[in-house]
């Protein structure tokens, strides 16, 4: 019965935090959808602009692999 509980709060841990992944998600579109913008209002400032896209889908990127290593490390630590 104990190793019961101990796996069930595993996978809801796991669960729990690969909610992080969905907020990654939604930053990307997020950083991405308003750089499109931007570009589309002022194409001419859009070359300037593309290394602080590629910074900040990295920090958003980077958010979600953090919370799929955690969710993997709930799942199999020992």
């Amino acid at each position: 019965m104990e190793n019961q509980l101990a796996q069930l709060g595993q996978y809801l841990g796991a669960g729990i935090a690969c909610v992080g992944m969905a907020g990654a998600a939604i930053g990307v579109g997020n950083v991405a959808g308003n750089f499109l913008a931007g570009a589309l209002r002022n194409p001419s400032a859009a070359a300037g602009q593309t290394a602080t896209l590629f910074v900040g889908l990295a920090f958003a990127e980077a958010l979600g692999i953090f919370s799929f290593l955690v969710a993997l490390l709930l799942l199999f630590a020992v």
